[in-house]
């Protein structure tokens, strides 16, 4: 199940957010060792944690297994402002997409292999289903290299921002990724349901939305 959480929504979500902010310290911090962010009480929050932040959270067992954030591409976001130079075109600004960051899910049920893990999947099914009734067409996103061709397979339309950096000892790109129906159904598919994602709260903000 993955809630989606957005300003409004924090107060009555207070734990599921706390875990949150802690998850993301344990895979971002101690995990992979982004020091510059480390904070003495283990929360992992930064500058485009704000009102305009969304968040997704797969939630199972009342405990949160994993997280991803959308930031709005129409103000300042991660890529436009922090990396740059990853683009060689500019980043891009736009209502219908979004910055995909903060992607990770806990060590408990992480996978081996090729095939895309399931939590993480969730998490990207989310993003598209929750997406579409609010008229967002896509999504950018800094990711390893090989991620690209997981993203087509899934029917994303996925075209680099320019050629690929060694960041943190790990190759990244830049990533313009459109989405429509058919990445809904290539996903639904990958994922063997085509049963809503998303938590009853989120499910219900989504057809309002539409």
């Amino acid at each position: 199940m993955i809630q989606v959480i957005t300003a409004a929504d924090m107060d009555r979500n207070k734990d599921l957010m706390e875990q949150a902010w802690r998850l993301r310290h344990k895979i971002f911090v101690e995990e992979m060792g982004w020091s510059a962010i480390a904070r003495d009480d283990k929360r992992e929050i930064d500058e485009f944690d704000d009102e305009h932040a969304v968040h997704l959270l797969a939630v199972e067992d009342d405990q949160v297994i994993g997280y991803s954030r959308l930031l709005p591409t129409s103000r300042p976001y991660v890529l436009s402002k922090h990396l740059p130079q990853l683009c060689e075109v500019d980043p891009p600004c736009s209502p219908h997409i979004v910055e995909w960051s903060r992607i990770g899910v806990a060590d408990t049920v992480r996978t081996s292999g090729r095939r895309l893990n399931p939590t993480a999947l969730a998490i990207l099914t989310a993003i598209v289903e929750w997406g579409l009734p609010r008229g967002l067409r896509g999504f950018v996103s800094e990711m390893p290299t090989s991620w690209l061709l997981r993203l087509l397979q899934l029917h994303i339309h996925a075209l680099p921002l320019g050629l690929p950096q060694m960041i943190d000892d790990v190759e990244i790109v830049a990533v313009n990724a459109g989405f429509d129906t058919r990445s809904l159904r290539q996903l639904q598919k990958m994922r063997g349901s085509v049963e809503s994602v998303l938590s009853p709260e989120s499910r219900i903000a989504a057809r309002l939305a539409s």
